[in-house]
């Protein structure tokens, strides 16, 4: 086996991918893949998009980078058409979504400290995941990834996921909190979606105690869910909002927002990035605002999703060992009752591209542009790969 010159941090599949067009991929051996991931809900406008290139090509025949110490106009524009669609007054832009999120952390400590609280609190959730930075890896609620990296960042209190009660009862127990940081889907955690009033609770407790609620939706926003933020299925606005992936359809870029007192925090000096909002990932950000919004995909999410939920439902409710069916908008999941990694590499045999994460729940995150077609075959194969497993291996002891 010839030597590899890279951090073993990844195990990928046995395949290389050479091109993409909307949601189907091409490995390097011209094999055509269906595509039900989308680079992890990165590529929601799917792959080679004629605008997306076009912006790209066009940008870096001008300007990729000039830093911020100078006016950059296009982030300019990027924060403002960003901020009106998500009812938010300002924002930093960054990397990543794991730095977007370092970024809310930041922000609600100095908010604390403002307030002189010495040792400022921010309460997050069991089987959440906010990132792998030290400070994102502490507020996530995943043992597995933490182990090794201690001593964890302090300042966290966690509480289960959909209990709002649990939130209030830390309140009563600790006067350092200044925020909650939650996602509005779990996406890393099996795409629980809470109960109803769920995040309406948090927005009254956070409000009645003068916290910041704090929305990662990394892997719910930019019309994801069928709404453009998950948080707008409540009709519930954060005073933080963390975006990345899907904001860029595969270039590096994420947003942390702020709204009313939140948004005036940092000051000069308080935080930074070297290639924060450069002119080409503003350029591209832009031209997905616009795609998403022209060709209504928050509603085309909406209305393939539910057929999908309701199709996958259909083929596999009444299956042995399928668990739970449930999701929301191009955000999908199959539970079963046992670990079932290694359907991942079944799918790809089968020329389909799937996740499964939490140990034994099957991720579908396909881009917001497949055709209905596109979306029966997802549906059809999956099921078919999901009895076929169950149907030839055994249930095995595991933690929920």
């Amino acid at each position: 086996m010839a030597r590899s010159y890279q951090m073993p941090v990844f195990s990928p599949l046995p395949v290389a991918f050479e091109r993409g067009q909307g949601a189907s991929l091409w490995d390097t051996n011209g094999r055509k893949y269906l595509d039900a991931l989308a680079g992890i809900a990165v590529c929601g406008l799917g792959h080679a998009h004629p605008r997306i290139a076009r912006a790209l090509c066009d940008q870096a025949t001008k300007l990729l980078h000039s830093s911020n110490w100078y006016e950059v106009p296009l982030q300019a524009k990027l924060a403002e058409e960003l901020c009106r669609v998500a009812g938010m007054d300002n924002v930093f832009f960054c990397n990543s979504g794991a730095e977007a999120n370092e970024a809310a952390i930041k922000l609600a400590r100095l908010y604390g400290h403002q307030r002189k609280i010495l040792t400022p609190g921010i309460i997050v959730t069991e089987g959440s995941f906010h990132g792998r930075t030290l400070a994102t890896l502490s507020a996530t609620g995943n043992r597995k990834i933490q182990a090794g990296f201690e001593p964890l960042v302090q300042g966290f209190y966690r509480v289960p996921y959909n209990d709002a009660a649990s939130v209030a009862q830390v309140g009563e127990r600790t006067q350092d909190i200044v925020a909650v940081l939650v996602e509005p889907i779990t996406g890393e955690g099996g795409i629980v979606v809470p109960d109803d009033g769920y995040l309406k609770a948090l927005r009254r407790i956070c409000d009645e105690r003068g916290w910041l609620l704090m929305f990662d939706e990394i892997q719910t926003g930019m019309c994801r869910t069928g709404k453009w933020f998950a948080c707008q299925h409540e009709d519930v606005v954060p005073d933080v909002m963390t975006l990345a992936k899907g904001l860029g359809n595969g270039v590096p870029i994420g947003a942390c927002l702020a709204r009313d007192d939140a948004a005036g925090v940092f000051q000069p000096g308080n935080h930074g990035s070297t290639f924060s909002g450069n002119p080409l990932v503003c350029r591209v950000a832009l031209e997905v605002l616009d795609i998403l919004r022209s060709e209504k995909l928050d509603r085309r999410s909406a209305e393939l999703g539910e057929r999908m939920l309701a199709d996958l439902k259909q083929e596999l409710a009444s299956v042995d060992g399928v668990k739970e069916i449930r999701g929301r908008g191009l955000m999908l999941a199959v539970e079963l009752d046992r670990p079932c990694k290694d359907l991942m590499k079944l799918a790809l045999d089968a020329g389909l591209l799937i996740n499964v994460t939490a140990e034994r729940v099957v991720r579908l995150l396909p881009p917001l542009i497949i055709t209905d077609a596109e979306a029966g075959q997802i549906v059809q194969g999956v099921s078919g790969l999901i009895r076929d497993f169950l149907a030839s291996s055994q249930p095995r002891s595991a933690n929920p």
